[in-house]
């Protein structure tokens, strides 16, 4: 399966809007599977449950709705991961938030525009195919990492970035619930740290699919070149504390902590959510947002 393109199931009890959301993704080259009740799609997950990386799944159906779907799917060791687009026509801020507290971080409204549909799904397949490279990546140090008790590192790119956040999430219980929360308040103090990406210009960057390489250029910029982040490990009798701090100004980071049902539409803007809520124990930002200190409890 690792050569295979990535595999979109599209769940939906109306034919119409199965037959417009596989006509969008038509031009991609992703594989595309459809159920026409969540009884159906189920099945398949269940049947093989490693094959999909998205799951486009609509909110209002008769038999089993997405709600009831989505809450098997979370229950499940393998599609837990798996990352859900919930399509609805409900798109007030009640059935949104529940939506998201039920395990949905990414939403599309009816009826679909393309441009949007088009860079969710890029955006949840990007994360899920990132969410499989760092588990792989956690099995190395495993046994070592156990019994470390303070460290330092110094990085600069993303890709010391991944590559640190594995190897320490191996000193964690659980490290798999960790990586994904502290591989992205990594990421966040190179992109929104120490490059001073805005929010609105990651959403445009990831639109045009230039993120990558824009981060690469400013890395490389003059101003940047010599900017790095610092990331601290202390294991403590009843705790896990990882300090990380970046060269940049700061930035606000207030909004950040929670899963915000007003950007839940957006093709990023979830990871600081994700580690306050799903990673660690308490995530806190200090001064002006340019030091993070994220705490593990042990024993808990």
């Amino acid at each position: 399966m690792e050569n295979l393109p990535p595999h979109i199931l599209i769940v939906d009890d109306e034919e119409l809007n199965l037959e417009c959301v596989t006509e969008f993704l038509a031009e991609t080259n992703y594989r595309i599977s459809t159920a026409e009740n969540g009884k159906v799609a189920m099945e398949m997950l269940e049947e093989t449950p490693e094959d999909f990386n998205v799951i486009l799944l609509d909110r209002m159906m008769p038999e089993m709705n997405g709600m009831d779907v989505l809450a098997k799917i979370k229950q499940h060791p393998v599609l837990q991961n798996c990352p859900v687009i919930f399509q609805t026509a409900k798109a007030g801020s009640l059935e949104i938030a529940e939506g998201i507290k039920a395990g949905a971080y990414y939403y599309l409204t009816k009826p679909f525009d393309e441009e949007v549909l088009l860079s969710v799904t890029k955006t949840a397949v990007d994360d899920h195919l990132r969410f499989l490279e760092i588990q792989k990546n956690l099995e190395q140090a495993r046994m070592t990492m156990g019994m470390l008790k303070t460290a330092q590192f110094e990085f600069k790119s993303l890709e010391e970035a991944r590559w640190i956040a594995s190897l320490v999430s191996n000193a964690c219980p659980e490290p798999s619930v960790v990586v994904m929360g502290l591989t992205e308040l990594m990421i966040n103090a190179i992109e929104h740290g120490n490059l001073r990406i805005s929010y609105q210009e990651k959403t445009e960057l990831n639109d045009c699919g230039a993120w990558k390489e824009e981060v690469s250029r400013r890395l490389q910029s003059a101003e940047n070149v010599d900017k790095k982040v610092m990331l601290d490990f202390c294991r403590l009798n009843d705790s896990i504390q990882i300090t990380i701090t970046d060269d940049g100004e700061g930035f606000d980071w207030r909004k950040y902590m929670d899963f915000d049902p007003e950007r839940v539409m957006d093709n990023h803007g979830r990871g600081i959510a994700v580690a306050n809520k799903l990673s660690f124990s308490h995530v806190e930002y200090i001064g002006s947002g340019n030091q993070v200190c994220a705490t593990l409890k042990l024993n808990e």
